[in-house]
């Protein structure tokens, strides 16, 4: 069962695919009625899930669900795996590669390779004040009350 992003309660639990690449106006003109209907269909032992999928930043895939109302089985976990892989097909788009770090620079996503992250430190063109896309947040309260928050206050802070 669909639930509007906008609409999650806090304690909704987060899935957060980066892609390696923003995607085009007309990629997430495509995208969009997909996240509808995976939502929309997304079951977990044939329960409905409170779910919700929307596209942050032109970049972020954020796949969600009320735990509260169904939790999410490892089998349903797996539907939106596969979901998310058949999706990097569909728009030649890598969401699992895990090398790449996000940013908010300049009002832009700025992807850093995580073997430069020590590089761009010690450069000073990444502080612990830099806003870090943490793919790692788990719950929609943390989406909207952090999102995205700065790189010393996450697993980053050990650079800084």
């Amino acid at each position: 069962m669909y639930i509007p992003f906008d609409e999650l309660p806090p304690h909704a639990r987060l899935w957060i695919y980066q892609a390696d690449r923003p995607l085009t106006e007309t990629e997430q003109a495509t995208l969009k009625p997909l996240l509808l209907q995976f939502a929309e269909a997304w079951s977990s032992h044939g329960k409905d899930l409170q779910a919700s999928a929307r596209l942050l930043h032109n970049q972020f895939l954020v796949l969600a669900n009320n735990e509260s109302e169904t939790s999410a089985s490892g089998c349903s976990i797996d539907k939106s795996v596969h979901f998310v892989r058949e999706l990097e097909q569909q728009f030649h788009v890598s969401f699992f590669d895990r090398a790449n770090l996000a940013f908010l620079k300049d009002g832009q996503v700025e992807v850093v390779p995580m073997q430069a992250l020590k590089e761009k430190v010690a450069a000073g063109e990444i502080d612990k004040q830099t806003l870090y896309f943490d793919t790692l947040v788990h719950h929609y309260g943390e989406l909207q009350q952090a999102w995205p928050r700065p790189a010393g206050s996450t697993w980053l802070s050990r650079y800084f």
